[in-house]
């Protein structure tokens, strides 16, 4: 085992990362920018290192800078968290290089999985079905028009690099179409460097479930049930919960199994998520693989037990899994994300000072977050603040508890989702169960956060 970790991340995924080595008996190096020097991460790990100014380019997506205070700290690995570099198998190779170990998959896996169309290709081959559309990237617009007509609309335009939402398009008509290719190949190239584009044919009114793994490198694979991501917007999810409420048992087993056959044919090691869409006939497609720990990670620990970043830890460490196969999941549970954004003007992210701060507390009652009382949110990063997460014996227990824990939130200072999540969970669409990734623009107008009615 690793007796010094370095943390090349910020902010609540830092802090999560911090606990689990001290957990495990396990110093923890934590970098910074300007920016963060007072941040809850550097305040609680062992040694902290500045590693350049606030921009991300000159800090926490600097290799040069993180390589060299994982050196400077004597650290033997490094967990990227997720963002920034948690995805670039550029850094991931160069910290072999440097005789380092990445605490995440493998270069190479980064590379076929984290190209979206490579994915679609290595995971049909492993025997998962995937959404029809283009075999690769497309080339020409001319090429885009006439997979459009074959595939009938509407189809989606994605960037191949893609994540977060951007480089993507839905073209409902052919009239769209040549805009929306310019738009998200320019939006792409901006983002990712790269303005390539795939073409998939849009499934109507689906749900977005995703599938949890962990492989060890030693052909053991641990499928940890699915969560469900349906409520969403611009394609950045608000709120998951596991297990889905619209999956049965059978379909739960039938669809974990699958993957946990796909992720052992492409060798899979570390943490990842399988990610799909789902029609009203509980019929999945696979739709792209993140090859790395997600946000909402805590819901699927809530649900099974399983502490997923020690997993991630001890399999970079080169040690199998406890346990393989596939997990039942025990109970509900629900994560809200905390973001500084305001609802009310577009979800416009928010900077300013935390000047009061009551966290939810009681049993079933989870807050991974880096605020405290006085914290400064800066301007330059991310906006997510928390993540509350609760869970109880059944989806109604858990919908009631988080009803709960979210009245008792208190954070002043800078505008949050905190009311937008209370709004959705009086929506009786909600609360039985029948949404799709659609839902915020299907209720808006009920939602009293987004029309208007309160702040």
């Amino acid at each position: 085992m690793f007796s010094r970790i370095l943390v090349a991340n910020r902010g609540e995924i830092a802090l999560r990362v911090i606990r689990a080595c001290h957990e495990l008996g396990i110093e923890a190096i934590a970098v910074y920018s300007a920016a963060d020097a007072a941040c809850a991460h550097v305040l609680e790990a062992d040694q902290a290192i500045c590693i350049g100014p606030p921009p991300p380019g000159g800090s926490y997506l600097s290799t040069p800078n993180i390589i060299s205070a994982a050196k400077i700290s004597r650290s033997e690995a490094i967990h990227p968290g997720y963002g920034f570099l948690a995805e670039n198998s550029l850094f991931a190779r160069t910290c072999e290089e440097q005789d380092l170990a990445f605490i995440g998959p493998t270069p190479r896996s980064m590379d076929d999985l984290g190209d979206k169309s490579m994915a679609k290709r290595l995971m049909a081959a492993a025997g998962l079905p995937v959404i029809p559309g283009s075999d690769g990237p497309v080339k020409t617009f001319r090429e885009v028009e006439k997979l459009a007509d074959q595939l009938g609309y509407p189809i989606m335009l994605k960037a191949v690099a893609g994540g977060g939402g951007r480089g993507m398009r839905l073209v409902d008509s052919p009239e769209q179409l040549e805009r929306a290719y310019l738009s998200a190949a320019a939006e792409a190239e901006v983002a990712f460097g790269n303005d390539d584009l795939y073409v998939e044919k849009v499934i109507v009114g689906p749900r977005h479930v995703e599938v949890q793994v962990i492989g060890d490198g030693h052909g053991g694979v641990l499928t940890l049930g699915e969560r469900d991501c349906s409520i969403q917007r611009r394609h950045q999810k608000v709120l998951e919960e596991s297990p889905s409420p619209m999956l049965d048992a059978h379909t739960r087993q039938h669809l974990q199994e699958l993957v946990m056959k796909a992720c052992i044919a492409v060798e899979y090691v570390s943490a990842g998520t399988l990610e799909f869409l789902t029609d009203g006939n509980r019929d999945f497609y696979f739709m792209e693989m993140n090859t790395r720990v997600q946000v909402e990670h805590p819901v699927t620990e809530m649900v099974t037990g399983i502490d997923i970043i020690q997993e991630q830890i001890r399999v970079a460490a080169g040690e199998p899994l406890p346990i393989t196969g596939t997990v039942k999941p025990r109970g509900h549970a629900i994560e809200f994300r905390i973001n500084a954004e305001d609802p009310t003007n577009n979800f416009l992210p928010r900077a300013g000072t935390i000047n009061k701060l009551v966290l939810p507390g009681g049993p079933g009652v989870r807050v991974d977050t880096h605020l405290y009382q006085g914290y400064v949110v800066p301007p330059h990063y991310d906006s997510l603040l928390a993540k509350l997460v609760v869970w109880g014996r059944d989806r109604q227990a858990c919908i009631a508890r988080g009803r709960r824990a979210l009245r008792e939130l208190v954070v002043e200072g800078v505008p949050t989702t905190r009311n937008l999540h209370l709004d959705i969970l009086e929506q009786s669409a909600f609360v039985e169960g029948r949404f799709s990734t659609s839902f915020l623009d299907e209720v808006r107008d009920q939602l009293p956060t987004l029309s208007g009615g309160k702040v």
